[in-house]
C-alpha cells in the first residue's frame, strides 16, 4: 500500500476513477443547507442532492454520477456532537465520497468497481477486506466471491438493522453491502467471533453500497421498482487514515495542520496530555463545521440551524479556554480551514472574510457569558461536593440557562467531567413552567383574539377566499357570535364576529395584517374592523370582526362584503416590497440571511432577519438603491398555485421548519425574487413607486430588524424629514438647509472647546477647595481631621475632592458635605496608614445619626445622605466622633 498519498490526491483519485474511467458525471457538492428541502436540517449524506431522483420526481441529464459531498451530522438520528473529541474517529463535519447509478448499472458493477478502486488503485491488501450483505440478498452474496474473488467465508449476512437502507417509513429502499477493513488482530477484542460489526474497533466500515430496488408501501409491503438504483458512500476521513496508515483520523493531513496551529497558539503539544488532546480535537473538528456552515449561509441564532452552529461555536470556545486561550482565536483558525479546503470546494474562499467576522463576533459575545457561567457552575459544584451530593438541581441549571444564557449541554458536560449528574426532570419542569406562563398570551396571539368558541368549529365552517382578484363579493353569513356566544341577531352598536361562506377579505397571515372594509345588505351596514383565519387547509374559515352601524344582521343573511381598497393597495405595496427587500438583503449580505419574522401593514413594513452584525449606512443605501432599481425595472409579479415539487424546480425560497402543504402559492418577481407566499401583491414592481428605510436595529443575538415605507409613505417620510430639517435650520439661524450639517459641526466644535474650558475651571476650583479644606484641618490627638463643606459639588465631584485631599494630607481623616436639591450628601475617607485604626463606614454611621441620614461603604471610604439642614451640625460633630473612635 502506498502511504505517500495526500488527502487531496486520495479524493482526486476517487473522482477521477469514476468520472474518467467509468463514465460518471461529476456532481459538485451541494451546500450543507439542502436547497428546496425544508424537511432536512443539514446535508448528512451524499445522496441528498439526488433524493428527488430516487423518489421519481426529478431527473438528471446523466445516469451515473460521482463526487465528494460535504456533510454534517450533529443532531437527530446522527447526533455525534458530544462524542466528538473524546475519541479519535467521531466528527461533525466530514466528506462522503460517493458514486450513483440512476437506473443504469447495478450490483455487479458497483461491487466490482468498489473492489478494483480499493485494491488496485489505492493498493489495499485484499486479505484485509471483508464484505457484509443483507441476509435475504442472495444476489449480492453470490456476486462478491464471483466478481472479486473474496472468499465466501469473508462475506457475512446481517439483518435489517445493519444492511437494509430506507429513505423513510415509506418509499424507495433496498439492501446494502458494506466493505469492512481489518486493522489487525492486535486492535480487536480477541474473541474468536470477532468480525465486521463486532464493535470493538478492529473492523472499520469503509464503504456502503446501497442497492435501491424496492418501494415500501404504507402497509409495509415491498414491491420491485421498475428502475433500480445504486447509492454508495465512503467517509473520506476514514479512508485517508487507512491509506496514510494512521490509527486516528486526527493524525491525517486533513487535521494535522489545524492541530499544529492550535499548538502554536497555545504553546502546548498535541499528544502530551490526554485531557488536553480532547480539546485539541474539538477545535480541529468544530472549526471545519463552523467554517462551512457560515460559508453555506448559517449564522448563530437561538433556533434551528443557527442554534446548532451556536452550540458548536460555544463548545469550541469553552475547549479553547481549557487550552489557555482567553482571546478570540477561532476566527483565525477558520482561515487555515479555507486554505486547506479551497482546492476541493473553491466556493469557500470568497467567503473567508465573512466566515472570520461571524465567528469572531460570536467569540466576543460568548466569552463574557462563558466566564460568568463557568464561575457560577464552579460555585454550585463546590457546594454540591461540600454537602456530599452528586446531583445538581434542575432549577439551578435552568437559572444558568434562562438568566445567563449558559447552554444546558455545556452544564451537563462540565458535570460529567466532575462525575456529577443533573436532575433533568426538574430542569424540564422549570422549562414547562416557563412555557405555561406564556401559553395564554401565545394562544391569544395564535387565535388573533378570536372567540375561543370559534376555534372548536374548525371543520364545521368553511370560507372560500376570493380576494386575490376581487375586492367586492356577495356572501352568506354562516355563523354569528356576540361576546363569544352564538347570536341570533346583531343590531346597531354591537361588535360581533361574522363568518361567511366566501369573502374577498384577506385574513391576517404570513406577516400581512387582515383587511378592513364594509359589510352591507338591504337591512344593515357595518364596519369590518379586522379579519382573522381559524384552522388550516381545507378546514380553514375566516372570521370578520364587524361593528354594526345600521340595522341588524342574522345568520343566513345575504350580504355584500367590500374591502377598503385604499388600505389593501397600500398593504400590497409593502408586501411586494418586502419580497424585493428580502432578495436584496440576501444578495448584499449573503445567503445566510433568512426571514425571522415580519409585519406588513398599510403604513409600513417591518422585517426581522438573521445576520451577525449591524447594517452599515453604506449597506442600507446599497440595498435601498437595489430595491428601487428593481421597482423601476417594472418586473411582472406573478402569483400562482403549484405543487411543492414544482415550486422547488422553480427555485422558490423556502426554509427548514416552515410548514408547507402539498399545494403552495408561489410569488415570482421576474428572476429577482421567487418565494412561497399566500399574501396579496401588486401586478408589477413599478406600482410600488418608492422604497425607503426608516429604521434599522437589532432584536436579539444574530437577528436584525429593519423598517421601511413605500409609495406615498415615502413622500410622507420625506415631508417629515424636510420639516424637521427646516425647523433645525431655523433654530440654528441658517437660511440654506444644506448648510445645517456644517453649522452643527461648528457648534459641536464650539461645545467641545467650552467643555474643555469648563473642566479646566472646575479643576482650578477643585484645587482651591483642596487648599481651603487642608487649611481647615484640625489635630485630634495625633490625627489630622478635615471636616469641610464643599458647596455646589455633585456626589461624583465630592468623591474626587476627597481623593485629592487624602493625597495632599498624607495622613488623616476627611468628612466632606454638600447640598444637592433637597438632599445632603456626605463622604468619609481616610488615608491608607489609618486603616485598621479607623473605619470610614463606622465613622459615617455616627455622622448619619447627627444628620438623620443613612449610608455605607468600605473601611477606607464611605458615602451617605442626610437632611441638608443638619449638615453643618454633622461637620461640627466630626472631631468629637473621631476622638471617641
Amino acid at each position: 500500500m502506498t502511504t505517500s498519498r495526500s488527502s487531496a490526491e486520495i479524493r482526486g483519485s476517487f473522482i477521477d476513477y469514476f468520472t474518467q474511467t467509468q463514465g460518471h458525471a461529476y456532481a459538485h457538492s451541494i451546500p450543507l443547507i439542502p436547497a428546496g428541502d425544508p424537511t432536512l436540517l443539514f446535508t448528512n449524506s451524499g445522496m441528498v442532492q439526488f433524493k428527488g431522483v430516487f423518489q421519481g420526481v426529478e431527473t438528471r441529464p446523466y445516469r451515473r454520477a460521482a463526487n465528494s459531498q460535504r456533510c454534517l451530522r450533529v443532531s437527530g438520528k446522527h447526533n455525534d456532537l458530544e462524542d466528538v473529541g473524546k475519541d479519535t474517529y467521531h466528527h461533525t463535519f466530514f466528506e462522503m465520497l460517493g458514486n450513483w447509478s440512476f437506473g443504469d448499472y447495478y450490483k455487479k458493477e458497483a461491487i466490482a468497481w468498489g473492489w478494483d478502486l480499493l485494491t488496485r488503485v489505492y493498493g489495499l491488501e485484499k486479505d484485509r477486506l471483508w464484505a457484509s450483505v443483507y441476509r435475504d440478498d442472495a444476489e449480492a452474496a453470490g456476486l462478491w466471491p464471483k466478481v472479486t474473488g473474496v472468499p465466501v467465508s469473508r462475506v457475512l449476512p446481517f439483518g435489517e438493522k445493519d444492511n437494509f437502507w430506507e429513505m423513510g417509513e415509506t418509499g424507495p429502499c433496498g439492501p446494502c453491502s458494506e466493505i469492512h477493513y481489518d486493522r489487525g488482530a492486535e486492535t480487536g477484542c480477541g474473541k474468536p467471533s470477532c468480525g465486521p460489526n463486532c464493535g470493538c474497533g478492529r473492523f472499520i466500515e469503509l464503504w456502503n453500497l446501497v442497492f435501491i430496488q424496492f418501494n415500501r408501501a404504507a402497509d409495509g409491503k415491498l414491491t420491485e421498482l421498475p428502475a433500480k438504483h445504486v447509492d454508495t458512500g465512503m467517509g473520506l476521513e476514514r479512508l485517508v487514515a487507512i491509506l496514510q496508515e494512521k490509527r486516528s483520523n486526527y493524525d491525517t493531513d486533513l487535521f494535522t495542520p489545524l492541530l499544529s496551529d492550535v499548538a502554536r497558539r497555545t504553546g502546548l503539544d498535541y499528544g502530551a496530555d490526554g485531557k488536553m488532546d480532547v480539546s485539541f480535537r474539538v477545535l480541529a473538528d468544530h472549526i471545519r463545521a463552523m467554517t462551512f456552515l457560515v460559508a453555506d449561509g448559517v449564522v448563530p441564532t437561538n433556533e434551528g440551524r443557527g442554534y446548532v452552529l451556536r452550540r458548536l461555536m460555544r463548545r469550541a470556545i469553552r475547549h479553547a479556554k481549557k487550552l489557555g486561550i482567553h482571546e478570540p482565536y477561532l476566527f483565525e483558525l477558520s482561515g487555515r480551514v479555507v486554505d486547506l479546503m479551497k482546492g476541493a470546494f473553491p466556493e469557500v474562499a470568497p467567503q473567508a472574510a465573512l466566515i472570520a467576522s461571524v465567528i469572531k463576533s460570536e467569540e466576543e459575545r460568548f466569552m463574557e457569558t462563558l466566564d460568568q457561567g463557568l464561575q457560577l457552575v464552579a460555585v454550585e459544584i463546590e457546594a454540591l461536593k461540600a454537602e456530599g451530593k452528586t446531583t445538581l438541581p434542575g432549577d439551578v441549571a435552568f437559572r444558568l440557562y434562562d438568566t445567563f444564557g449558559f447552554p444546558l449541554d455545556m452544564t451537563k458536560t462540565i458535570l460529567d467531567e466532575e462525575n456529577l449528574h443533573l436532575d433533568e426532570e426538574s430542569f424540564q419542569s422549570s422549562m414547562e413552567r416557563q412555557r405555561e406562563m406564556g401559553k395564554s398570551a401565545w394562544k391569544a396571539r395564535d387565535a388573533g383574539g378570536v372567540a375561543p368558541e370559534l376555534l372548536l368549529r374548525a371543520g364545521e365552517l368553511r370560507t372560500n377566499f376570493v380576494g386575490y382578484d376581487r375586492l367586492e363579493h356577495p356572501a352568506r353569513i354562516t355563523a354569528l357570535l356576540s361576546k363569544g356566544r352564538d347570536a341570533r341577531q346583531a343590531k346597531a352598536g354591537d361588535t360581533v364576529e361574522v363568518v361567511t361562506d366566501s369573502t374577498p377579505f384577506y385574513p391576517m397571515g404570513g406577516g400581512q395584517v387582515g383587511d378592513r372594509g364594509r359589510l352591507k345588505s338591504a337591512d344593515a351596514e357595518g364596519d369590518v374592523v379586522d379579519t382573522h383565519p381559524v384552522g388550516a387547509g381545507e378546514e380553514r374559515f375566516i372570521v370578520h370582526r364587524v361593528k354594526i352601524t345600521r340595522g341588524e344582521i342574522r345568520p343566513g343573511a345575504e350580504v355584500d362584503l367590500v374591502v377598503d381598497s385604499v388600505r389593501r393597495h397600500a398593504t400590497m405595496l409593502n408586501h411586494s416590497a418586502t419580497h424585493l427587500m428580502h432578495a436584496a438583503l440576501r444578495e448584499t449580505l449573503g445567503r445566510h440571511v433568512r426571514q425571522y419574522g415580519s409585519l406588513v401593514e398599510p403604513a409600513r413594513l417591518r422585517f426581522d432577519f438573521t445576520h451577525f452584525a449591524a447594517l452599515t449606512p453604506a449597506e442600507l443605501k446599497h440595498i435601498e438603491d437595489r430595491v428601487q432599481a428593481v421597482i423601476r425595472a417594472n418586473l411582472a409579479v406573478e402569483c400562482m398555485s403549484a405543487s411543492m415539487d414544482e415550486a422547488k424546480k422553480m427555485g422558490a425560497l423556502m426554509f427548514f421548519g416552515d410548514k408547507y402543504g402539498d399545494v403552495v402559492r408561489v410569488t415570482k418577481m421576474g428572476d429577482f425574487s421567487i418565494e412561497l407566499c399566500g399574501g396579496t401583491h401588486v401586478r408589477a414592481t413599478s406600482e410600488i413607486g418608492l422604497f425607503k428605510f426608516v429604521q434599522s436595529g437589532g432584536v436579539g443575538a444574530g437577528v436584525r430588524r429593519v423598517q421601511a415605507v413605500t409609495g406615498e409613505g415615502v413622500l410622507r417620510e420625506l415631508e417629515r424629514l424636510t420639516e424637521a430639517l427646516e425647523k433645525s435650520a431655523g433654530a440654528l439661524n441658517v437660511q440654506d438647509t444644506t448648510l445645517v450639517p456644517r453649522r452643527i459641526d461648528e457648534l459641536v466644535e464650539e461645545n467641545r472647546r467650552l467643555r474643555s474650558e469648563l473642566e479646566s475651571l472646575r479643576a482650578h476650583a477643585l484645587d482651591a477647595d483642596v487648599e481651603r479644606a487642608i487649611g481647615s484641618a484640625k489635630e485630634v490627638g495625633s490625627v489630622k481631621v478635615v471636616a469641610f463643606a464643599a458647596e455646589g459639588k455633585t456626589p461624583d465631584q465630592l468623591r474626587a475632592l476627597s481623593d485629592k485631599i487624602r493625597t495632599r494630607l498624607g495622613s488623616g481623616l476627611v468628612l466632606l458635605a454638600t447640598r444637592q436639591a433637597d438632599r445632603g450628601h456626605l463622604v468619609v475617607a481616610l488615608t491608607p496608614d489609618l486603616q485598621g485604626m479607623f473605619s470610614a463606614r463606622r465613622l459615617l454611621a455616627e455622622v448619619c445619626k447627627v444628620v438623620e441620614g443613612k449610608g455605607g461603604g468600605r473601611d477606607d471610604f464611605a458615602q451617605g445622605v442626610g437632611k441638608p439642614e443638619h449638615l453643618t451640625r454633622g461637620l461640627e460633630a466630626f472631631s468629637s466622633i473621631v476622638e471617641k473612635a
